[in-house]
């Protein structure tokens, strides 16, 4: 099985990056060979994702945004025609789960962009129930009970702040409270026996303790599986073993990089269960336990293995064409396997195969057959020393173009703070490249994936030595002939959206900057977490500083405070439903720089949050951040 549906909210502020591309018609460049694309071309690229196999292993369930926006959709595993189940025009379907033993299915879905997501059954006559129904809760699926017979859900209707469990039955959905979540841990994962739940403590931003909850117990107390150790280390669950003996853990307590732990939950004993030189980013098993998966975060590519349980060997597949393998899952009896394959210039492909054999069928034809591969251009790793000598990474994308001639370039800073660039198809990378326009994915200070001393080198520096990192990103871009070294500008979202603000504010070195949905004011955006953010809001204040006491550091690094010291032109792009990053600061972000006399363009979504979910917005977008680059980058 795959790991379940994501129930852990993010400790940090991430983007959502979705495609992007040009506003004319497709067009050809001085070489014969070469053509670049409108965005509508571009977004005949569909996305899809989930990989849930039914009951008699005849569908696999997926989200795809085909329609415009993400509904749920039956494809079928013989290779025919994949048939919509869903048919929502204004909310994004996150599709989870087939029921076991039949075709009713589970989906999350919010309101326009506000996160607070609530659980769908879809049942076979079509009709929907939602299971948590309610204003202002945020619910989820936590997972199955082996019986098949019932499921667990997370919800926080009772206490803003707190997830508690229910146990649903498949039977008529009544429901029951199985867990009451007065500790205030965040919540993890379920055995599949629903006896353990597995919680988790953050200390800080670097230290985390695990727990068991036996909820066939009386009192459910907390039982410590890892912490209390005198270093900081961090701990996450990764999942419970088929047989229910183990739980399978992430610890970064033998050095840089989180490795997979096992601890036995009846003689309470730890081991190794699978180690690398780069963190080991999750591991799960196939339902019977005859397969595991484990994925490397190695070097921003996930390296996946599938590993025979019974006799130790690696699975060998047939030749497949290229790309990484992503989003593996089996079917009940583990005959057959369902997989995603991506690669820079492809978008994700689903796929399935029967084990022991040849048959593979390709179940998905996700890219335009208009635009050809060998137009777009696959990223390399290039890294360069900061200012204090640090070396940072991040992953080049150099545009045919650069062949007649110096390009413009784009440092391109992800979200988080500890977020990741990582390898794998993006449709704006690739139209930014497309049209014209270097590009460099900055993994800067403060990324997760290059170990935990990388990680928290930007802890209460953030507008500073992060922000150096960029500023030096444009002196190596300077260092490469084939980039124009006066017009380099900075883009990015979430984290990534302040972090081009604080470049526009705080130093005179980039043309243009694209804050997309970034905070501004950091005093205001902590003081206004989500509710439901409770259990980490400590690490949360000790990765960027507590607002009651940090409030002279976070005044001094919010770029609204400072527009007037924008000089370059900048593009502002919102959803106006936005949780993490309010529509009021970029509003006055916005303000700010106009009062200062400097050009800035805004572009508003009135239907989308953190992150654009609908086709139509992100061509929007995409024309608008290029016509943007083109006037006032390109020229």
């Amino acid at each position: 099985m795959m790991p379940k549906p994501s129930h852990i909210l993010s400790l940090l502020l991430l983007a959502f990056w979705l495609t992007g591309c040009q506003q004319n018609s497709n067009r050809t460049t001085a070489s014969s060979d070469f053509q670049t694309y409108s965005a509508e071309a571009f977004f005949k690229t569909t996305t899809v994702f989930g990989s849930s196999i039914n009951h008699d292993q005849t569908a696999v369930l997926v989200s795809s945004d085909e329609t415009g926006i993400f509904n749920a959709y039956r494809v079928p595993l013989d290779g025919s025609a994949k048939v919509q189940l869903t048919h929502s025009d204004t909310e994004s379907i996150n599709a989870y789960s087939w029921f076991p033993k039949d075709d009713r299915i589970l989906y999350g879905a919010d309101q326009g962009g506000n996160e607070l997501d609530h659980l769908y059954v879809r049942n076979l006559d079509g009709t929907v129930v939602d299971l948590t129904p309610g204003e202002n809760l945020k619910a989820g699926l936590l997972g199955w009970h082996e019986g098949d017979q019932s499921f667990f859900v997370f919800n926080n209707q009772r206490d803003p702040k707190f997830f508690d469990v229910y146990l649903y039955q498949v039977a008529d959905y009544s429901h029951q409270m199985v867990y009451q979540n007065d500790s205030g841990h965040q919540l993890e994962d379920i055995s599949s026996n629903g006896r353990w739940l597995a919680v988790s403590k953050n200390n800080s931003n670097a230290d985390s303790d695990l727990f068991l909850i036996d909820l066939h117990s009386e009192d459910k107390k907390p039982m410590m599986v890892a912490g209390n150790d005198p270093r900081d280390v961090a701990h996450s669950v990764y999942t419970f073993t088929p047989d229910n003996r183990q739980l399978i853990y992430g610890s970064n307590a033998m050095g840089e990089f989180n490795q997979a732990m096992a601890y036995d939950i009846h003689t309470k004993s730890h081991q190794v269960s699978f180690q690398a030189d780069w963190d080991v980013s999750f591991m799960y098993f196939s339902k019977n336990g005859q397969y595991r998966v484990t994925g490397i975060n190695q070097d921003a590519q996930t390296i996946l293995g599938i590993t025979n349980t019974t006799d130790g060997n690696a699975v060998e597949l047939p030749d497949l064409p290229a790309g990484d393998l992503r989003g593996v899952n089996f079917s009940d009896d583990a005959s057959r396997m369902v997989f995603y394959l991506n690669s820079d210039t492809s978008p994700s492909n689903l796929y399935t195969y029967e084990l022991g054999t040849n048959a593979v069928i390709r179940l998905t034809n996700n890219g335009n057959p208009q635009i050809r591969e060998e137009h777009l251009v696959a990223g390399e790793v290039r890294r360069f020393q900061s200012f204090d000598g640090l070396e940072i990474p991040g992953i080049l994308y150099k545009p045919r173009q650069a062949a007649n001639g110096p390009v413009p370039a784009l440092i391109f800073i992800h979200g988080g703070p500890g977020g990741q660039s990582r390898f794998g198809y993006s449709a704006l990378t690739q139209h930014l490249v497309n049209n014209g326009y270097a590009v460099f994915k900055i993994n800067n200070r403060g990324s997760s994936g290059y170990g935990k001393t990388f990680f928290h080198l930007d802890d209460k520096k953030h507008g500073d030595h992060d922000l150096k990192d960029v500023v030096y990103n444009k002196k190596y871009l300077q260092s490469l002939d084939w980039v124009d070294d006066e017009k380099i500008g900075v883009m990015g979202g979430s984290y990534g959206g302040y972090l081009t603000m604080a470049a526009m504010a705080f130093t005179d070195e980039f043309k243009v900057g694209v804050n997309i949905f970034g905070v501004t004011n950091w005093v205001r955006t902590l003081k206004s977490i989500p509710p439901y953010w409770e259990a980490f809001r400590k690490s949360l204040y000790d990765e960027l500083g507590d607002p009651e006491t940090d409030e002279e550091r976070l005044y001094n690094i919010s770029p609204v405070f400072f527009g007037h010291q924008v000089k370059s032109p900048v593009l502002v792009v919102q959803g106006a439903n936005d949780p993490r990053v309010l529509k009021i600061e970029s509003d006055e972000m916005v303000d700010a720089i106009r009062q200062g006399g400097t050009y800035v363009d805004y572009l508003l979504f009135d239907d989308e949050g953190h992150g654009f979910s609908k086709k139509e917005n992100r061509i929007a977008a995409s024309n608008k951040y290029l016509a943007f680059l083109d006037t006032y980058l390109k020229q």
